[in-house]
């Protein structure tokens, strides 16, 4: 049962990405506002952190089940480490690098990168075993 819980995570995680890909390339203002609003308050922090440990722990559970486990293991305990250590920042600190990052990235640099999340995305969903 928690197996198929954590697959059917991956594959609302694989599909998110790859949404996400979609409104970096058609709409970046929308994918840089969003950035820019991550840690701004305690619920959306700790909500955004808790949606990544999760996702991280359905990574590992899942990953003796899928065409990559290796890589699948070392993407979870990266999602779950870094959870766990994101919980321990300030949300402030956390909020002036997600603004920070936001202001950098420019709409053109979100465009350029949307065709990485179409491929991760996708190859997430095709390493999970349909059976």
């Amino acid at each position: 049962m928690k197996i198929e819980f954590a697959r059917m995570i991956i594959i609302m995680f694989g599909f998110f990405i790859i949404v996400t890909g979609f409104i970096m390339l058609f709409n970046p203002q929308k994918a840089r506002m969003t950035l820019s609003k991550f840690a701004s308050t305690n619920f959306i922090n700790y909500t955004e952190i808790t949606l990544r440990l999760v996702v991280g722990v359905a990574f590992i559970l899942y990953s003796d089940f899928c065409k990559f486990p290796e890589a699948f293991k070392v993407l979870g305990w990266f999602m779950l480490i870094t959870a766990l250590i994101l919980y321990c920042v300030p949300r402030k600190l956390h909020h002036k690098f997600s603004t920070g990052s936001a202001h950098i990235i420019k709409p053109f640099y979100f465009r350029l990168i949307s065709p990485f999340a179409f491929l991760f995305g996708g190859l997430i969903i095709y390493s999970v075993n349909w059976i």
